[in-house]
């Protein structure tokens, strides 16, 4: 018996060191994956990396996520350190930067051919193209709507949101209530050009009022023209005394609209998941408003997801299968149904169903007039709007003025990137 207990023994311990390095063989390569956070990016993720680790047994994925605001500077940090991602989150606004730092390296030609990749994916995505290489490549993209809560305008006796800029402000009007101070208490629009209206202002208002917010591919900033200064006060007119919306109202126009007290937020397909998760919120959307004879313009953009530097051997083919997996039909659909963010392959977001979606056929519909504006610096770039408004608003500044002052900034800015690329 004696015998038999070590014979058993040893044979259960030699079968436990087999399991051992069978489990070892089977899951030798580990990369990180890095994004920041936003809780229904995290989730679809989440189900990305299970779905892709299911077919990938000897690859496992680790994901990490670091508050906006932190983000770039841990990506920074990390990479040139020879820690970090793998695979990294960036937006596309960002890809020079990236590359100029060598945080990122090209997709291979041979997983990622160029031509194919024009050919399936919307036009747009060709700014991440150099030569015959993709330095990234996005699960999906995004465009502006103009969510509504649907309870405040049958309060108000309001039959459905407004179609055009008119009606907008109309309806802004009727929806927006003040205190004994003149203080907004519930908006009828939420403003912010540190939230999605920079986007809208440049690539929506600019357009819509007969001008083009830039010339040259980008190069050349273009609104500090009379119709880019007519749009800039039709956009500051909309705080001013009278008007539907206050800038700085419950700090972010997000959290006005979510916590029930704004009637109408302009926003991207990304919020779409977030918004499914407030509690109590009743909510439409539709598209961007047009103008009175009918023109819309609207704003597209995208997140990609890119191979670091850092990514050498095993975890680079590692990285390279990941990152087909995250561009693939599958997960953009995946995309779609957790985010809300439309997907980068017109075979995969035109589709009857979604194109017919209440909820995302505004944002589909909205891709076929958008324009992407293409920044050397999106955080940047996006100051100096900020700022454009906080001088007319803080400081009393002419529009003229300080449009003018925005303009000649970033025309700087520019320069000074193409002179040295």
């Amino acid at each position: 018996m004696k015998f038999t207990s070590l014979k058993a023994m040893a044979f259960a311990t030699a079968t436990s060191a087999l399991a051992l390095v069978s489990s070892a063989a089977n899951a030798e390569v580990e990369i990180e994956y890095w994004q920041y956070f936003f809780d229904a990016r995290v989730e679809a993720m989440e189900q990305l990396i299970e779905n892709f680790e299911a077919e990938n047994p000897d690859i496992t994925v680790t994901m990490t996520h670091f508050p906006y605001a932190d983000y770039r500077t841990k990506v920074a940090a990390a990479i040139p350190a020879g820690e970090g991602p793998d695979v990294v989150q960036l937006f596309y606004g960002w890809l020079n930067d990236y590359k100029a730092a060598s945080l990122i390296q090209p997709l291979p030609t041979d997983a990622f051919p160029a031509d194919q990749i024009d050919s399936d994916f919307f036009p747009m995505v060709s700014a991440m193209r150099e030569g015959d290489n993709y330095w990234a490549l996005p699960t999906a993209v995004r465009s502006l709507a103009l969510f509504y809560n649907t309870r405040l305008l049958e309060e108000a006796g309001i039959d459905g949101p407004p179609g055009t800029l008119d009606e907008m402000l109309e309806i802004g009007a009727q929806l927006t209530e003040r205190d004994g101070a003149g203080n907004i208490t519930q908006a009828g629009l939420t403003m912010g050009m540190t939230a999605q209206d920079h986007h809208w202002f440049r690539e929506g208002l600019v357009r819509q009022f007969g001008g083009e917010p830039y010339l040259d591919d980008y190069r050349t900033v273009n609104y500090n023209t009379p119709e880019g200064i007519e749009a800039m006060e039709f956009y500051v007119g909309l705080g001013e005394e009278g008007g539907i919306g206050a800038i700085g109202f419950m700090e972010e126009p997000q959290a006005a609209f979510k916590a029930g007290r704004a009637g109408m937020h302009i926003d991207g397909s990304f919020r779409i998941g977030s918004l499914n998760n407030t509690r109590g919120l009743e909510w439409g959307v539709t598209e961007l408003p047009a103008t009175a004879d009918g023109m819309r313009s609207n704003y597209s953009s995208y997140w990609v997801n890119a191979i670091t530097t850092k990514a050498e051997g095993e975890k680079y083919e590692a990285a390279v299968k990941f990152m087909q997996y995250i561009t693939s039909d599958e997960a953009m659909q995946i995309w779609l149904d957790v985010v809300g963010e439309l997907p980068a392959k017109p075979s995969v977001g035109l589709t009857e169903a979604n194109a017919s979606n209440e909820t995302f056929g505004p944002f589909i519909r909205g891709l076929e007039y958008a324009n992407t504006t293409k920044f050397v610096n999106e955080s940047a770039q996006r100051q100096f709007l900020i700022d454009a408004v906080e001088r007319v608003k803080l400081e009393g500044m002419s529009v003229a003025d300080s449009v003018a002052i925005a303009a000649e900034a970033e025309q700087e800015l520019l320069d000074d990137f193409y002179a040295s690329n």
